[in-house]
């Protein structure tokens, strides 16, 4: 096994690690993706794009990469396009689609203008009527920068008149910000490999709102994997996800996040091109349920590296 897999895959690097905000995640997820692989036979080493170049990824004599970065300059575009340009197979979304998944704004855009469901939103800034918009999408709501992952800066908005300074805490991680409807019926998430969705997971957070503690460090978050719903639903929120990730121009693997109401409609949330890969991880529990294991999983994502 351990010849076939060198002979098949070569020598990969694992990036891991980065300059963003996610950077502890992202080591989180790179190294269990590496033990993963080194258990498969395969000839795979960490690299930190924080503490060499990517142009050592050719000089090294890499042959593919399995993307574990998180966040900006990980998931939003500029890795992929630089992998483009070295000619460095890579797993995940492509250029656009990582660009577009990374900005929650615009994703949204495009999910509406192909008919899909999403929450009603509004985009903030400096100008915005805050107290008009609090009427509009009514109380709570929640507040998050359009291009950050892992919940970081999102505010939970539960008072009249505290908008703006959710507003502001979000303005602190990137320029674009959003206020989002808020919808109660429970919160879902779609893992897809292979462009084809894994089973779906009911996400059940002790804290308020699924942050970024209940992601990657609380034990207490309830996840239900088979999530519940009846097999109509699930089948419609599988199809949703596999939609929503082919409109946006996924490839290989990546997970839809849902809200569901209270009369059980979903609605898309926001796309993750480069999922944790954690012991809290979603994408590895799906694909359990599915019969493959955190390490089969990440063969077979590393078998869809793609360029181009």
């Amino acid at each position: 096994m351990t010849r076939d897999m060198n002979r098949h895959f070569g020598k990969v690097a694992v990036l891991l690690g980065g300059t963003s905000s996610e950077r502890e995640v992202s080591l989180m997820s790179g190294n269990g993706v590496l033990a993963a692989l080194l258990h498969h036979g395969v000839d795979a080493q960490a690299f930190d794009p924080a503490e060499k170049p990517l142009q050592a990824l050719k000089d090294e004599g890499f042959d593919r990469v399995f993307i574990a970065l998180h966040g900006p300059f990980g998931e939003d575009g500029t890795l992929q396009g630089a992998l483009e340009t070295l000619g460095i197979p890579y797993t995940g979304c492509g250029v656009m689609a990582s660009a577009i998944g990374m900005d929650k704004w615009r994703s949204k855009l495009v999910w509406k203008a192909a008919g899909l469901p999403i929450p009603a939103f509004e985009l903030l800034d400096d100008d915005s009527d805050f107290a008009a918009i609090e009427r509009e999408l009514g109380l709570p709501l929640f507040v998050k920068p359009a291009c950050e992952g892992s919940s970081i800066g999102v505010t939970k908005v539960v008072e009249a008149g505290t908008l703006e300074a959710a507003y502001r805490e979000a303005r602190q991680y990137d320029r674009l910000v959003l206020a989002e409807k808020f919808i109660g019926g429970g919160e879902y998430t779609v893992s897809i490999l292979n462009d084809k969705a894994l089973p779906a997971i009911k996400i059940e957070p002790a804290t308020e709102f699924y942050d970024y503690q209940a992601k990657y460090f609380r034990d207490d978050t309830v996840y239900r994997c088979p999530a519940g719903l009846s097999d109509a639903r699930e089948a419609e929120m599988r199809r949703l996800a596999e939609q929503g990730f082919a409109v946006l121009g996924g490839q290989g693997w990546g997970r839809i996040d849902f809200l569901v109401d209270e009369a059980g409609e979903p609605y898309l949330l926001e796309i993750n091109t480069s999922p944790g890969m954690t012991t809290h991880s979603l994408v590895p529990m799906a694909a359990r349920v599915a019969g493959l294991s955190y390490e089969d999983l990440c063969v077979q994502v590393l078998d869809t590296a793609h360029v181009g």
